[in-house]
């Protein structure tokens, strides 16, 4: 397949982009300067510019550029950032997809499960990708976001929203960031620790993103479309996070940090991040018949920061 990639440099795109290449795939990335390596397409989403010759041929393409959400405090600039660095990619990719002849097969739209609002599931059970949109700023971005899919949607291409939990990995994301603080027995909860974290491995959200990718006669992937929680399907608590990442460091965790000093610190993110409550289970992968290699946060957090020689 000839695909073409956005947020190739990102956490995900960088694990992403030479797993497909290693399939076979011919990849492609959209950059936002002149390019300077075989594969590489300028685009500039801010004026509008896609040129739709660069991307003739394509079968698939996968989007997941997108200011980073706990980057910065949210300011009122910063917000407006997160929208259009999200909104008005999404647009102008799905627009200039839409008008290929012939077009890509599938578009594989990055999303959050921020659609869920701060206090999804819970004790009632985990939510699937059928239940509505919560309440927020980040529960509008992501409703706003995924619409702006709406173009390639209505040519007919598959389109799949990626609704993304907190992805595990060493080199970046909400792990690294933590990381220094419980290797030196200085981790601990955040506020009561009773909030619900939907997560995924790295590895296991590039094997999702293949799985969904296979476009061809009969693929189990083939047959999802829509919304997607990219999320492992068994969420833990802030607390049991907590001691999971604690007993494969083998460092204490007593620390707490209160929920005051997070919104001090961390502004609107920290309501609507570390502190949202999100248990949610990845039903539209395992109905299709997506099979984790990681599905326990215990041997998931050991996959990821053990290393074997």
């Amino acid at each position: 397949m000839r695909i073409v990639v956005t947020g190739a440099s990102g956490l995900i795109g960088s694990a992403l982009v030479p797993a497909l290449r290693d399939d076979g795939h011919e990849v492609q990335v959209l950059v936002r300067r002149p390019p300077r390596a075989p594969g590489e397409i300028s685009w500039d989403p801010v004026a509008g510019r896609l040129d739709p010759a660069a991307l003739v041929g394509v079968d698939a393409a996968i989007h997941l550029a997108g200011a980073g959400i706990g980057d910065h405090r949210w300011t009122t600039s910063y917000r407006q950032t997160l929208r259009t660095s999200r909104i008005d990619t999404t647009r102008l990719l799905a627009r200039t997809l839409a008008g290929l002849s012939p077009r890509p097969g599938v578009l594989l739209s990055g999303s959050a499960i921020g659609w869920y609002g701060t206090d999804a599931g819970g004790d009632a059970g985990p939510l699937d990708e059928s239940a509505p949109p919560g309440d927020g700023f980040l529960a509008r971005l992501v409703a706003d976001w995924e619409a702006s899919a709406q173009p390639a949607r209505d040519a007919g291409i598959r389109v799949c929203t990626l609704r993304t939990g907190v992805v595990l990995a060493a080199d970046g994301g909400a792990l690294a960031r933590q990381l220094p603080l419980f290797r030196f027995g200085l981790g601990g909860r955040l506020g009561s620790g009773r909030q619900w974290l939907s997560w995924i491995t790295l590895n296991d959200h590039v094997r999702a993103l293949r799985f969904l990718l296979d476009d061809t006669p009969d693929a189990p992937g083939a047959t999802v479309a829509g919304p997607v929680n990219l999320v492992a399907p068994e969420p833990v608590t802030n607390a049991r996070f907590t001691a999971a990442l604690a007993g494969v460091l083998h460092r204490p965790a007593f620390a707490v940090v209160p929920r005051v000093a997070l919104r001090l610190a961390l502004g609107g993110f920290a309501e609507e991040g570390v502190l949202a409550s999100q248990r949610l289970t990845p039903a539209a992968l395992t109905d299709a018949g997506f099979h984790f290699t990681q599905p326990a946060i215990d041997n998931a957090l050991r996959s990821v920061l053990i290393r074997e020689p």
